[in-house]
């Protein structure tokens, strides 16, 4: 695929002001096709239509725009095939993860709002007496979500599909319109979204695309005056900077932003189980996911023996083409990042770190590939240990009691999901509730994905997911009446 791709503006393909910029594929270095590079005015356009589709959008019935995102979950599905082949060219991911995680998922959330749920409920009425303020009577008042407005949206590469899909359909659930502003390493996925969405029978407006390699063109999304909200997946420092746009011109925020995941695995653990949830840090993405439990915090007890069955995992790991049935871990998105992940390999070992697993370059004439990596021996006070490298790359750090490992695990700037692994149920979930993340897994590194989403600390600011998501993208409004 080498095709020139458009912009996606007020319901128009438009050539881009800026021209286009390859998309590489980090796999075998290719190029899978041009990306549009917007213009600053371009971007501005895009929230303009945004913002004259907001009124009529708004307006329109629950279920007509259910119907939308149910069709447009039907188009994806069908074409799920080629939709997953160009997001695995795009993001390197295999092809099974292409197709289930990314292209699957995506269908599977805007299956998922096309369910049209309560807007509004019931508060109890109050009974006042009567004094100053005048006489006995009964309020009654109602709660309704209405849609914020225009929102920008602004994805990561580690996830082409699943991710946009997460904020778009749930702020068009609600009533909102928006201006997606993808990755710039594999912006082409989101654009097959939009021609979904448009042969979904989406009006002009309510959905736009803008892409590019330039930081103007996501800061153009972000300070446009046509935008109420920006919903934000990325990394923390990105997300800081956003955050102070936001501020200024008080536009409301959702920031899933970095995560540097804590596994406690205790004495009485399962360690088959233990090691299996651990080791998708490897195989998932690479490593290239915020939710990962790269951050490994072991009992003295179970510590040898989780390292040395870590380490043999790791190392049997088939590394390769993410296009062949057998591969598990694929590369990173890109040299650069290649580049970033080795060199904390690198300051690990320095630290003082032992390198049990990875650490050497793997055998490929291309591709960006970092071999699944395991440090062990390491204190909390290494940088490898305290900041997210985002790649195939698991830390081990030693702890006695209950005390001492829910402190470690506490002593992180993020807060995104964490996990315990314990034979004493009962303790795992005391664990749990002290443990200061947005999510816990006990003994499993699986989601409910109706379950709230989002991180303490700076791993974020607010919740989506399931019913959480349709908050997110709304304002409440109280109406009250004298009953």
């Amino acid at each position: 695929m080498t095709d020139e791709q458009r912009l996606f503006i007020g319901g128009a393909w438009v050539e881009p002001d800026g021209g286009h910029y390859e998309v590489v594929d980090p796999a075998t270095e290719e190029t899978v096709g041009r990306a549009p590079e917007a213009s600053r005015d371009q971007v501005h356009a895009a929230a303009a239509a945004a913002r004259e589709a907001f009124e009529p959008w708004s307006r329109t019935a629950p279920e007509e725009r259910a119907a939308v995102l149910a069709r447009a979950a039907d188009i994806i599905r069908d074409r799920l095939v080629p939709y997953a082949e160009l997001a695995r060219a795009e993001s390197g991911a295999t092809t099974g993860t292409a197709r289930g995680m990314q292209v699957g998922v995506a269908a599977a959330r805007f299956r998922r709002y096309a369910r049209v749920e309560p807007a509004e409920w019931a508060i109890p009425p109050q009974i006042n007496e009567a004094g100053p303020m005048g006489r006995a009577g009964v309020m009654g008042a109602l709660a309704v979500r209405q849609p914020v407005g225009v929102v920008t949206c602004i994805t990561s590469y580690n996830n082409p599909w699943a991710n946009p899909a997460g904020k778009v359909a749930p702020a068009l659930a609600m009533g909102n319109t928006v201006v997606v502003k993808p990755a710039p390493q594999d912006p082409l996925s989101v654009y097959r979204m939009a021609e979904a969405l448009e042969a979904a029978g989406a009006p002009p407006g309510v959905v736009n695309v803008v892409s590019g390699a330039r930081p103007e063109v996501g800061e153009a999304a972000v300070d446009c005056p046509d935008v109420d909200m920006v919903s934000f997946t990325g990394s923390t420092a990105v997300g800081q900077r956003i955050a102070e746009v936001c501020g200024r011109s008080m536009k409301r925020q959702l920031m899933e932003l970095g995560g540097k995941g804590a596994a406690l695995v205790f004495d009485d653990a399962d360690i088959g189980s233990a090691v299996a949830g651990i080791g998708t840090t490897f195989s998932f993405y690479s490593g290239q996911i915020c939710t990962a439990p790269t951050r490994v915090i072991a009992q003295r007890g179970v510590y040898d023996r989780l390292v040395s069955q870590l380490t043999a995992y790791a190392r049997h790991l088939p590394i390769g083409d993410p296009r062949e049935p057998g591969t598990v871990v694929g590369p990173v998105i890109s040299a650069a990042h290649r580049d970033r992940v080795e060199s904390y390999v690198e300051l690990g070992r320095k630290e003082g770190a032992r390198l049990v697993a990875g650490g050497e370059r793997p055998r490929h004439d291309h591709g960006f590939y970092v071999a699944p990596t395991l440090l062990a021996d390491c204190t909390p006070d290494m940088r490898v240990v305290r900041e997210e490298i985002f790649g195939p790359v698991v830390v081990v750090v030693p702890f006695d009691d209950e005390e001492e490992g829910i402190a470690l695990a506490n002593d992180t700037d993020y807060g995104l999901i964490d996990y315990v692994w314990s034979g004493d149920v009962a303790r795992a979930f005391r664990v749990a509730r002290r443990l200061r993340a947005g999510g816990v897994g006990v003994n499993t590194v699986g989601r409910n994905m109706e379950a709230p989403f989002g991180g303490f600390k700076k791993s974020g600011v607010g919740r989506d997911v399931g019913s959480y998501a349709l908050h997110a993208y709304s304002e409440v409004q109280a109406i009250v009446w004298p009953g």
